[in-house]
């Protein structure tokens, strides 16, 4: 039976194959009735599509891995920029915070400081000036001469007057100006914090961009420029004053002499108003001379024995003093500058037979003092007086005399002629004070006030020689 069995279900397994391998063959057959898929244009067989072959990598050489190194350096830096630039947002709005406090506890303070001194100093400048001014007009000529002098310089007066008016309108344009920016720095908020805004940058804060960029300032930065201007404006002042001070008379005086070239016509003679018989004398000027030799002389007196009894000398930088001829001779150096032009200076010598002291001031300060010259001498009179001269011969003998001095004849020597400006000469018979003198010497004094009793500036006859005269 078993065996009957095993045939029948081989079968019957073989059945089931075959029909499972029909099933199957139905359903993967594909019709191809429909030529539209399939239809080759223009009878060409086209070229089959070669495959690409599949990407080898290769092996890097030396400069491959040195770009390789060079970008990701490049990578490193941008990092390391980008967090620099997140660290200095960080400090600058931190910095920003410091500086608007310290704007908001001093900027008050400075202000009011700097409207102070501002205001102090223009209303110091503006009286200096009006005072010049009114000292400038309430001058009246004291004599005929002094008015006659006045009457000649009128030009150079109203120049002067031009001159202090424009001087002053600056000052004032000045002290507007100052004023104008201590308000505008009190009155504008930005500056009192101590900012200045700058509408064309920007400032990023707290992650929003397009805001406006506020520079901050110190109040002492500020300050300094402020002081900067106003030393500077200082200094051009100081340099109109002295322009001006160069044309103006010293000490007050409206009229000088002047020895415009150096000759043996030009000079001034001096008539005393007494006799010059004396034992002490005190004799002072101003003097601004144009060039200086080795020996220049300013005031010269002597007479037919002695022609050097009194003289008064400039050198190249130095005054010379001497009493009873030039064996007596004092020195004082430093006094001109070297190549001889100069300001004005105020030159003094005095002299007493008492004990023989002479003195030489300067800019009235005693710059040199010897005992022991011509000790019991009296000065001789009828002598000759000259400024800007030395006369040689100042007394010529009759023909019936039969004696003469050697050089008694020459007369005068172009070589020591002075050539500059002289004002306030005078001649006391006494020797001046200490306090007398620096009086004298005050450039802006009242000079003319003090005159001489033998000789007196604006008073006693002075007679120009040659080219020399009167002016301002």
């Amino acid at each position: 039976m078993f065996q009957w069995r095993l045939p029948q279900a081989v079968c019957a397994l073989s059945a089931c194959v075959c029909l499972i391998l029909a099933y199957e063959e139905d359903d993967i057959q594909v019709n191809f009735a429909d030529p539209f898929y399939n239809e080759i244009i223009g009878g060409e067989t086209p070229e089959p599509t070669q495959s690409q072959a599949p990407c080898s990598s290769r092996d890097l050489n030396k400069w491959d891995k040195l770009f390789s190194m060079l970008e990701d350096s490049q990578m490193r830096e941008n990092m390391l920029l980008q967090y620099a630039g997140d660290i200095i947002k960080v400090e600058m709005a931190s910095l920003r915070g410091e500086m608007l406090r310290f704007g908001a506890q001093y900027g008050g303070s400075c202000g009011v400081a700097m409207e102070t001194a501002g205001r102090r100093m223009a209303l110091q400048l503006e009286g200096r000036l009006k005072e010049t001014m009114e000292r400038v007009k309430t001058r009246d000529p004291t004599s005929a001469a002094a008015a006659a002098a006045a009457a000649a310089g009128n030009s150079v007066s109203n120049r002067s007057e031009a001159m202090l008016q424009e001087l002053l309108s600056a000052a004032r344009m000045q002290a507007s100006r100052l004023t104008k920016l201590e308000t505008s720095c009190l009155s504008s908020p930005g500056a009192r914090m101590g900012l200045n805004t700058k509408p064309g940058s920007q400032l990023p804060e707290d992650g929003e961009a397009g805001l406006q960029e506020q520079e901050v300032t110190s109040p002492e930065v500020a300050l300094g420029g402020v002081l900067a201007a106003m030393q500077q404006t200082r200094v051009e002042l100081e340099e109109v004053l002295r322009s001006s001070r160069q044309r103006l008379l010293p000490a007050g005086y409206e009229m000088a002499l002047l020895f415009p070239m150096r000759s043996r016509r030009i000079y001034a003679s001096v008539i005393p108003d007494g006799p010059l018989s004396i034992s002490a004398f005190t004799v002072c000027m101003w003097v601004k001379p144009t060039t200086v030799s080795n020996r220049t002389v300013l005031f010269s007196y002597g007479n037919r024995r002695n022609p050097y009894e009194i003289q008064l000398l400039l050198g190249q930088t130095s005054a010379l003093f001497t009493v009873g001829g030039e064996a007596h001779l004092v020195e004082a150096r430093d006094v001109v500058k070297p190549g001889g032009a100069s300001e004005w200076i105020h030159l003094c010598g005095a002299w007493s037979s008492e004990q023989g002291l002479v003195s030489l001031w300067a800019g009235g300060k005693k710059v040199a003092s010897t005992p022991g010259v011509a000790e019991g001498h009296v000065l001789p009179d009828g002598g000759s007086l000259q400024l800007g001269q030395e006369r040689n011969g100042c007394c010529p003998l009759s023909p019936s005399s039969g004696s003469r001095v050697t050089g008694f004849e020459e007369g005068f020597d172009p070589k020591v002629a002075f050539v500059g400006k002289m004002t306030g000469v005078n001649m006391w018979d006494r020797v001046l004070s200490e306090e007398e003198i620096s009086q004298l010497a005050l450039r802006e004094g009242q000079g003319y006030d003090l005159r001489g009793n033998m000789v007196a500036w604006g008073v006693t006859e002075m007679v120009p020689h040659g080219g020399a005269q009167f002016g301002n």
